[in-house]
């Protein structure tokens, strides 16, 4: 992995340009709660060194918006008062990766539609918040010979090459204060809750709010869990007089017995199965027919990427916000602002396409939670 530190070329403000200087943003993917924010601090540091030889061109609905010329020209007002908004004014979309190369309905390259937008409005450079897949278009685009400025956007954590990801810790509140709020339900019945925590690949969002909101038992994807295991868990808090149990679990945590599977052969156990709503109704059902225990599951789902950023996001887009405009400003493009030991830094997006920061089952973290008696359903 290489990183490198920004270099600070800053002439006071008062640097002329041969040409009115033209910044492309686009929102892409998931939304979160400080994609506004993250594009205020680039916004600001652009007007800061450029002045009124800047402009601003917002894409709308993600990539979507840039292949088929659908924008705005922004003012600096847009940018005013939008550090506390969550969402994204721009508007997002999900474009997969895997169908970028892949004709529109009309048959057009979607490439292309991009590259002919880019150059007939005179772009000197595209900035891209978006997670694993956006930043692998952004890649692409680079590669495609764009001038483009990567910003590291999910509320899952699991961007490679950023220590966090902007959108991240506020998710981690949302997710904390639904436990934290189950809990007297949860003790008042004596019930067993399950909290469905948004992750499919990787679980950090779960650890962090499992452990914050402490929670008996936490279930992620990269820790295949045993069903006994945790009944077992379950059954050991009842003996010592504990009321109720809760467990946080990622959408995309799985049995040892799944995880042994080929894709098809999983394929067709879902198949031929009792169909769940989702994963943790499967495991709720599977502890309430081995326990006896009541079982509820609750699922904050997209509460989780709503509401207002958190103080911690709020610095955070600041400050990446401010690198990405260093990099517009320095003319370093093909590059992800980065966060690493607390310093921004950049990292070329040909190291952070298609590369998933998953959570390593041999972690500090974990293994601290083990030692508090947090069960992780493995042993």
């Amino acid at each position: 992995m290489t990183y490198t530190c920004l270099t600070r070329n800053r002439q006071n403000g008062t640097e002329r340009m041969d040409h009115m200087k033209r910044v492309g943003f686009l929102t892409s993917g998931g939304d979160c709660q400080a994609l506004n924010a993250t594009m205020r601090g680039v916004a600001k540091g652009l007007y800061q060194i450029y002045q009124d030889e800047v402009e601003i061109i917002g894409f709308e609905d993600g990539y979507k918006g840039l292949m088929y010329a659908n924008y705005r020209m922004m003012k600096r007002s847009d940018f005013s008062g939008i550090l506390t908004k969550g969402g994204t004014m721009l508007g997002t979309s999900r474009q997969p990766f895997k169908m970028m190369r892949v004709p529109d309905e009309n048959g057009l390259d979607k490439v292309e539609l991009m590259k002919h937008t880019y150059y007939k409005l005179k772009l000197d450079a595209l900035v891209v918040l978006g997670g694993n897949g956006s930043q692998k278009t952004a890649n692409l685009l680079s590669k495609e010979g764009l001038n483009v400025v990567g910003l590291p956007k999910t509320i899952d954590n699991d961007l490679w090459g950023t220590d966090m990801t902007f959108g991240f810790q506020s998710a981690v509140e949302v997710a904390t204060n639904a436990i934290d709020c189950i809990h007297t339900t949860a003790a008042s019945h004596g019930r067993v809750f399950i909290v469905e925590v948004m992750g499919h690949k990787v679980g950090w969002l779960t650890l962090y709010a499992g452990l914050a909101g402490g929670a008996d038992i936490i279930l992620l994807p990269e820790v295949p869990y045993d069903i006994q295991v945790v009944c077992d868990a379950i059954t050991k808090r009842t003996k010592a007089g504990k009321r109720f149990s809760i467990l946080a679990v990622a959408e995309g945590a799985i049995s040892k017995e799944d995880a042994a599977m080929s894709k098809k052969e999983l394929k067709e156990k879902k198949k031929n199965g009792v169909v769940y709503p989702s994963v943790a109704y499967e495991i709720g059902a599977k502890i309430q027919e081995v326990t006896g225990s009541e079982v509820r599951v609750t699922v904050p789902g997209h509460m989780q990427r709503g509401g207002e950023p958190c103080p911690y996001d709020r610095v955070l887009a600041t400050r990446l916000g401010a690198a990405a405009a260093e990099l517009i400003i320095n003319e370093e493009y093909g590059y992800m602002a980065a966060l690493k030991n607390n310093e921004i830094t950049k990292v070329p997006l040909s190291e952070v396409a298609g590369k998933l920061k998953t959570v390593d089952p041999n972690c500090s973290m974990i293994q601290d939670a083990k030692d508090m008696g947090i069960s992780f359903g493995d042993n």
